[in-house]
């Protein structure tokens, strides 16, 4: 049974031995407080050589390859490889983590480096393009990224003397960057005739644009700008790893074991040969220097760290030393001493000393050794080597006793017996030798019973039995000495072993994971007096468990450091250490053993020993300790979100379903109807899943959600406001402090958390992109900017954001359980807690990441179930509920007491000013004091307690309460079952809104003359609900079974109601009991209808294929339908009650003739004429019209035709409600879609005089309320659906240039050297040309023609440099538009040809140039704001966009002396056809070209990219700031207007909404420009120009001119607007016009350019 709860003991490591010389450099430093940091497997070390002692950081998970020491060196950034590696920033002082940067890297992190006042850091990655990436450390922010180059880079340095440049150098490569807005440019460095083309390894930066180089045959290379000037030759005489800047000079270290130290012009001061030193040895490699004041650090490729003071250089001091490469898989301790003996694969063996943590004896030998052994006197060592021999050495002088090689395989294991008369050794090649100490190890015997290679060996106390375990996982025992193996069970119970090292044998047989194969744990080790058990295993972790521990899966604490497998691991021999040695890391480990009594002490003691390592993660074996889950949580824990099909996959489901639409569309398709609805008021609120979900708002209103609305409800006057901006189930709701702002959570593939104003009702940021399936927890900080969320994919991911900006900041890994809660601390902005499933943790931020530490329960409590947690009244107290009824108080991340609050479940607490109140399943509202020492009231929620002005009636007394809030005086509630209730602070109980319970709700009918609806649902109730203004629920009975069907009698006495289980009822519709009841079949009923007229029969449709017909009054069944093959899903009857139009499962339309129920087969041309009295059918000619493009993945559920069959209303699975026009011909006819359910609709109807529709959702379990609009009174109201999905293909009008410049494919320069020859060079490109012998970047494109490279031989070594461009004749009008620009109130003008920008000075004629574009500009913008007077963007054509120099990028500059202020890479491939700045000038929008044509908003200055979205499946020509905005513009393109919405990340789009005039229809836009009050003017392709407002519609000036409106501007100073288009001369036309604000008035100007036509392409 022990073996169930993790041991009480703990490990803390005390020290490592070794230094990662290999495959790594310059990773060794002096800090400020003169201590010395490295990193060795996946640990960074801080050493003291002062006092003797390390610090460990362990914030890594795997190896550790690369270091960066901060300017003001305290600070270390480290990074580590790994599938998805990450970054961290710590103090080597306190060893905690400041920042963890992560999310961008993969396979690992090469290279860091800090900048001079250390405030960013530059990254470079493993990957296949190298990957370099400068960060904004301390927020956690990446800056900027670009490929680094096609080869490994080895070092990468800051320029510390200039801002914004960096040098990286690697494989036969130089590369100088600069760093401007987000995009990193390199220069690549010439070497010229000066040097040859080699790898860099390392460089330092010096003054005067000098970059010092070490290369990889011992040169130095000297390069002043980007061109090598000199080379020191001979520097060293192999390759430089390390190279070292200090205050002093340089200092350089070598393959060749030598340290030279430099003066700052880099003379030569001295040279330190180390191999020629006492301690030196041939072979010795330096891989890091450091050089401080008179002391040198150097590291070496054999894990020695060396101290060198200068003044004695020949006597370097060895402060470190470690294993050399090669494998470590052999471990022995001495019986007696606390020594460790270790040797590897490189030859050596060391011996250790535990105490003084230093080496003190070493001896090489001739073969690489695999296992060790020290006789029980301590006198003899015997080594195992891996060509099959074994050694015999002293210990004291490491003399030679024996060798004997037997084997040819290499030996595995050898161990003394404890009486030390035998050796065993076990081989490779499955068998074990016994040896005779005493005979002079003669051979005495062997056990061959293994199939498989021996890995491990124990003796028995008494010597008389060996046990051994092989490859194969099996243990073996045998007689000693002879070899006799034993498998009777008695006589291998008795044995009593002397030690315990074997892996598989019932003691240990609680060490193996349930599930897992049985080669991965490498070593174990008994201590028989702790009663622990100590593990190694292959994924770097050391465990402890209880020992014995015999069931599979037994708990655990877990301690990580080593990287990848440990191989060995043993118990000194006082049981004081555990030492645990690193196969690829040949790294040593030292644990101190602390056992029970001491722990306490010990964790109060050690700070820097973050719990988090030590308490480890429980193993997730069997539970049975841990009280049952209760109920409720079992059942959501088990809820998933998936979802076949998210929202996010519509649009790609559409555009490979068009294909079959092509035929389809040709026919004209009828408009959509002309009414619309409106969600009136929701029935229902989301209690079962959900909690903490309801508060009161500023004014007193109640927030809260269901489906996918978030609902405000005014209690006063009994109305709803709603929040529509999700399209899918709202999993959770937080308030803001202020009360006015919430933010709430959804379901979706990439799901988003919207926050929102409760007043305006409008988005104000809407952040995604970090959570997988849903987010389940949100909550805002106490000064309100920032927000916590988590997310339900499998590791539960946490998020912190800064929600205005709609910024990540930090992101971290929940856990695997579920997190039910999330909370803020609301006094350090910086930490949080998460609640849920065995879970309760304590985060803080640090930079990108998150640190959490798990609460340490002690002997308090039990890991129990968190259901809900807030924060006390100081920053360390939390408090949390549990599963079973507790509330646990915490301080700091103790647990320091429990209370006993709830019978079950604690499901929500509040802190209030003085004092908590909590609510659980038991129903009960419990107010405590301040400490919860008392509860000072309590209040039961029963049906008695209801007041008279309940909305709604309670099912049941104490309903399990899932949220409570306070405010205004009165206690608000929610309950699993759907309601809300206000409880006064006197007692009495309002009931204000409720929904149905837990289960799927189907069944709904609309009373045939009265304002009522009755539902019936799977959670066994029948309900009958008000939907005049009181909105209330009328009546409701509990049924024995759900239902999923009902319909009220035509003389609305009567309502039938369909059951699960096959029968049916009918009751009464005013006081529900029942008429008569009735169980015919076994299957559901799925379709229940009184016949029209009298209703005389009813008709009763049920899943097993047929449909009963019942004489009402009689009783009596009269007829039975025969002749579907599926099950039936709706039944309609014709308005003479004698036919009934069937619907199946299988999509069969069947006709019956009623009551006997013959069937009828009727030609659809007759179905059409005949009148039914009703229209729930979803098939047939006169609705084939409402299945979805998409039919195949979603169906359409229900459908409902008003009174005067004009519109068709329907519901499908994925929670749209549409409306279409009746009948709905032809395929994928028009409509108006309402998202407002989350998932399937399962039901609609109208009410008898259509004034209103009631909608269903199934899984959603509420009941909508929706008014409907007429087209008359709509014209006040903007209509608020989205259009249909196909836009129709009629479109005005055709014109040669926009068709045109729709096709031009822009080849891209950078990559066509096959498509235009580029003989010469631009004088601005001269220096970026890459010499002949170095090679040219990997391209897509083909490679160049022969003839062109010969050419090209020549002209590259001699530039020519006295080309200077004077005059550009030409202007870039044939597909370019809005690009010409007035400067300086009209002096000059501004505009682009090919690749160049062009200031003109009108007055005197000169032309300017920018010149830094590397390919053709399209589009051209100047900002409008006083404070950026004379700011430029240009953006251009580019190839893809992998953000390297050829990407397509927009440049922003200053047009009067040129300087490039910002460059923006970015990820439109193919190019930016329009860039445009917002109202304040600090954002700028642009727009690509790639397929998408996907819209980027930047803040320009900081080269950030704040939102990025598709923007249109067609080409979108211009898109615009409003000129009064920074967070609305629009965009024109081919049949294409959209107005959009800037909120926080995320840019919100709405179609412009044609539907308001007669016979308008969707043209291609050519130009836009605005006007006061919302207005919008857009040009089109026909000369027409439409008028917005908002995003409807409102008149058209048509023909403005009579060809295409290339361009339109607003001037700002008097709201005039020019248009300018194509047109031939006219009286009254011209090409450019001058309009007045409301575009009623214009006054025409003609140029005089001789052409037959005038086309104006730009305007200013």
């Amino acid at each position: 049974m022990a073996a169930r709860s993790a041991p009480s003991c703990h490990l803390r490591l005390e020290w490592v031995y070794g230094y990662r010389g290999h495959q790594c450099r310059n990773n060794l430093y002096y800090t400020a407080a003169k201590e010395i940091v490295y990193f060795v497997a996946g640990v960074g070390v801080v050493y003291s050589p002062r006092e003797h002692r390390q610090k460990f950081y362990r914030g890594h998970s795997d190896d550790i390859i690369s270091l960066a020491l901060h300017p003001e060196r305290v600070l270390v950034a480290t990074g580590q490889v790994g599938k998805e590696p990450y970054i961290c920033v710590w103090d080597s002082y306190t060893v905690q983590t400041v920042s963890v940067l992560k999310d961008v890297h993969t396979h690992g992190i090469a290279c860091l480096a800090f900048d001079l006042d250390g405030q960013r850091l530059v990254s470079v990655g493993l990957d296949s393009k190298n990957a370099v990436c400068v960060w904004d450390w301390k927020r956690g922010r990446m800056l900027s990224m670009a490929p680094g180059h096609t080869d490994r880079i080895f070092d990468i340095s800051w320029d510390l003397y200039q801002p914004n440049k960096l040098v990286s150098c690697g494989v036969k490569h130089i590369k100088f960057w600069s760093l401007c807005g987000n995009a990193l440019t390199p220069k690549r460095g010439v070497f010229g005739k000066t040097g040859d083309l080699q790898t860099i390894l390392c460089l330092a930066c010096a003054r005067d644009e000098l970059t010092y180089s070490g290369a990889l045959n011992g040169d130095i290379y000297v390069w002043k700008g980007i061109n090598l000037i000199r080379t020191i030759q001979g520097a060293h005489t192999a390759g430089i790893f390390s190279m070292n800047a200090c205050e002093e000079g340089f200092a350089t270290g070598g393959r060749d074991g030598c340290i030279r130290l430099w003066d700052l012009t880099f003379k030569p001061i001295t040279v330190i040969d180390l191999r020629e030193t006492d301690q030196g040895y041939k072979g010795l490699s330096v891989r890091s220097v450091c050089w401080r004041g008179d002391h040198i650090l150097v590291g070496t490729q054999d894990s020695e760290i060396f101290e060198i003071v200068v003044h004695e250089r020949n006597k370097p001091f060895l402060i470190m030393q470690g294993h050399c490469e090669g494998e470590l898989w052999a471990l022995a301790v001495h019986p007696t001493k606390p020594l460790a003996v270790t040797g590897s694969d490189d030859r050596s063996v060391r011996i250790w000393s535990l105490v003084d943590h230093a080496l003190i004896a070493r001896c090489n030998m001739e073969e690489p050794i695999r296992c060790a052994a020290v006789n029980v006197d301590g006198i003899h060592l015997a080594l195992g080597m891996k060509d099959g021999s074994f050694t015999v050495l002293r210990v004291r002088d490491m003399t030679e006793v024996v060798h004997i090689k037997d084997r040819k395989e290499a030996i595995h294991e050898l161990k003394y017996s404890p009486d030390g008369t035998y050796l065993a050794v076990g081989c490779n090649d499955s068998s074990v030798d016994i040896y005779g100490v005493a005979q002079r190890y003669k051979k005495v015997g062997e056990c061959a019973g293994s199939l498989s290679f021996i890995t491990h060996l124990d003796w028995s106390s008494d010597s008389r039995y060996l046990q051994t375990n092989d490859g194969s996982g099996r243990r073996l025992l045998y007689r000693m000495p002879g070899g006799k193996e034993v498998t009777s069970k008695e006589e291998i119970k008795a044995v009593h072993w002397a030690s315990w090292t074997c892996v598989s044998g019932l003691e240990v047989n609680g060490i193996w994971p349930k599930y897992s194969d049985t080669n991965d744990i490498n070593s174990v080790d008994g201590n028989y007096v702790g009663q622990v058990l100590v593990t190694a295993d292959d994924y770097g972790v050391v465990k402890l468990f209880r020992y014995p521990c015999l069931r599979k899966g037994a708990k655990f604490r877990k301690y990580i450091g080593h990287s990848a497998h440990v191989t060995n691991v043993r118990w000194s021999h006082d049981y004081q250490w555990v030492i645990s040695i690193g196969g690829a890391d040949h790294s040593i480990f030292q644990w101190k053993f602390i056992p029970e009594r001491k722990l306490k002490d010990a964790l109060h003691i050690a700070p820097q020993e973050s719990l988090a390592e030590s308490n480890s993660d429980e193993s997730d074996s069997d539970l049975s300790d841990v009280p049952e889950l209760d109920s409720e949580i079992e059942q959501e824990t088990q809820l998933t979100y998936h979802r076949q099909v998210y929202k996010e996959d519509l649009p790609q489901l559409k555009e490979q379903c068009k294909e079959k639409q092509k035929s389809a569309t040709s026919k004209r398709r009828e408009h959509a109807p002309g009414n619309s609805i409106r969600l009136h008021f929701i029935h229902g609120y989301r209690g079962y899943d959900c909690r903490s979900n309801l508060f009161y708002t500023q004014i007193g209103e109640i927030v809260y959600h269901v489906a996918a609305v978030g609902v405000i409800y005014n209690r006063q006057q009994n109305t709803q406001r709603f929040y529509l901006g999700h399209d899918d189930d709202i999993l959770c709701l937080a308030i803001h402090p202020l009360k006015d702002f919430v933010a709430t959570g959804q379901v979706g593939r990439d799901p988003s958390i919207h926050v929102w104003d409760t007043e305006t009702v409008k988005p104000l940021s809407i952040l995604k992109g970090y959570h997988q399936y849903g987010v389940c927890a949100v909550d805002f900080s106490a000064d309100g900017k920032r927000l916590a969320s988590v997310g339900i994919d499998d590791s539960h991911t946490i998020v912190l954001w800064d929600w205005k900006k709609g910024e990540k900041l930090s992101v971290a890994r929940g856990s695997k359980d579920k997190i039910f809660v999330v909370k803020m601390n609301p006094y350090v902005p910086d930490k949080l807690i998460t609640a849920g499933i065995k879970h309760m943790k304590f985060w803080r931020r640090a930079g990108g990441g998150l640190i959490g530490r798990k609460g340490y329960i002690g002997t308090l409590g039990k890991n129990d179930t968190m259901m809900c947690a807030v924060y006390g009244w100081t920053e360390e107290m939390a408090f949390s509920g549990t599963s079973t009824g507790d509330v646990c108080i915490w301080r700091d991340i103790f647990l320091v007491k429990t209370v006993k609050a709830h019978d079950g479940p604690v499901f929500s607490m509040h802190a209030l000013e003085k004092g908590f109140v909590t609510g659980g399943k038991d129903g009960v509202v419990a107010l405590w004091d301040d400490s919860f020492e008392r509860c000072l009231k309590t209040y039961a929620i029963k049906r008695a307690d209801l007041a008279p002005g309940s909305k709604g009636l309670l099912l049941e007394d104490n309903p399990s309460i899932r949220a409570i809030s306070l405010g205004h005086g009165h206690i608000l509630v929610g309950t699993k079952n759907g309601e809300i209730l206000e409880v006064d602070k006197s007692g009495p109980i309002t009931l204000l809104v409720q929904g149905h319970m837990e289960g799927e709700v189907w069944g709904l009918a609309t009373h045939p003359y009265l304002p009522i609806c009755a539902t019936v649902s799977d959670d066994k109730t029948l309900r009958i609900w008000d939907l005049s203004p009181s909105h209330c629920m009328l009546a409701v009975r509990k049924l024995k079974k759900g239902g999923r069907c009902c319909c009220f009698s035509p003389d609305g006495k009567a309502l039938a109601v369909g059951l699960n289980d096959g029968s049916f009822l009918m009751a009464n519709a005013d006081t529900l009991e029942d008429l008569v009841s009735f169980h015919h079949r076994k299957d559901i009923i799925s379709d229940i209808q009184f016949s029209p007229g009298s209703g005389k029969y009813l008709a009763v449709a049920s899943h097993d294929n047929f449909i009963d017909i019942y004489n009402v009054v009689s009783s009596k069944r009269v007829g039975i339908c025969k002749g579907a093959t599926s099950y039936i899903t709706h039944i309609d009857w014709d308005t003479r009650g004698k036919l009934l139009q069937v619907n199946t499962g299988a999509k069969e339309q069947l006709f019956f003739e009623a009551p006997r129920g013959k069937k009828q087969t009727i030609p659809s041309v007759e179905v059409e004429k005949i009148s039914w009295a009703s229209w729930t059918s979803v098939l047939g000619l006169c609705c084939e019209g409402i299945w979805p493009i998409i039919g195949e993945v979603t169906d359409v559920t229900a459908s409902c035709l008003t009174s005067d069959k004009m519109v068709l209303a329907t519901g499908d699975d994925l929670g749209f409600v549409k409306l279409f026009r009746y009948p709905a011909k032809g395929k994928f006819a028009k409509f108006k879609k309402y998202v407002a359910h989350s998932t399937h609709v399962t039901n609609v109807r109208w009410t008898y005089d259509d004034s209103m529709l009631v909608t269903l959702g199934g899984a959603d379990m509420s009941l909508m309320v929706w008014t409907n609009e007429m087209e008359s009174y709509r014209e006040k109201k903007s209509c608020d659906s989205e259009e249909s999905d196909i836009d129709s293909e009629e479109d005005g009008g055709y014109d040669s240039d926009v068709t045109r410049e729709n096709e031009i494919s822009y080849t891209i320069r950078a990559l066509s050297t096959n498509i235009r020859p580029m003989l010469g060079v631009k004088p601005h490109l001269q220096q970026k040309e890459p010499s002949v012998d170095e090679r040219p970047p990997v391209s897509r494109a083909p490679p160049q023609p022969e003839k062109l490279q010969s050419n090209n031989v020549g002209k590259k070594k001699r530039p020519i440099e006295d080309l200077v461009l004077e005059l550009a004749f030409g202007y870039r009008g044939r597909d370019c538009r809005n690009n010409v620009h007035y400067l300086n109130d009209g002096d000059d003008i501004i505009y682009h040809t090919a690749s160049v920008g062009i200031l003109h000075n009108v007055a005197t004629g000169t032309q300017s140039f920018y010149q830094e574009h590397n390919d053709d500009i399209l589009c051209l913008t100047v900002n409008q704001h006083p404070k950026f007077i004379n700011i430029v963007a240009t953006g251009q054509v580019g190839d893809s966009a992998d953000m390297s120099a050829t990407a397509p990028s927009v440049h922003i500059w200053d047009a009067v002396n040129k300087q490039t202020l910002s460059i923006l890479r970015c990820s439109h491939s193919k190019g930016v056809c329009s860039v445009s700045f917002s109202a304040t000038g600090k954002l700028l929008l642009s727009v690509g070209l790639d397929p998408e044509h996907t819209i980027t908003i930047w803040r320009w200055q900081e080269g950030a990219r704040i939102a990025c979205r598709a923007g249109h499946n067609q080409r979108i020509f211009v898109a615009e700031f409003r000129p009064d905005s920074d967070t609305q513009f629009v965009s024109v393109g081919i049949k294409h207007v959209k107005f959009w919405t800037l909120a926080g990340r995320a840019l919100l789009s709405k179609k412009g909404l044609l539907s308001t005039l007669e016979d308008a229809r969707m043209q291609t836009m050519l130009a836009v420009a605005f006007g006061a009050n919302n207005l919008t003017f857009t040009g089109t392709i026909s000369g027409d120009v439409c008028v917005w407002k908002d995003h409807i519609l409102c008149r058209v000036v048509a023909r403005a001119h009579n060809g295409p409106v290339f361009a339109m501007y607003t001037t700002l100073r008097d709201g005039l607007i020019v248009t300018g288009g194509k047109e031939r001369p006219s009286k009254e036309g011209g090409a450019v016009k001058l309009w007045d604000q409301e575009l009623r008035r214009c006054r025409a100007f003609r140029l005089e350019t001789g052409q037959v036509t005038d086309c104006v392409r730009a305007k200013y």
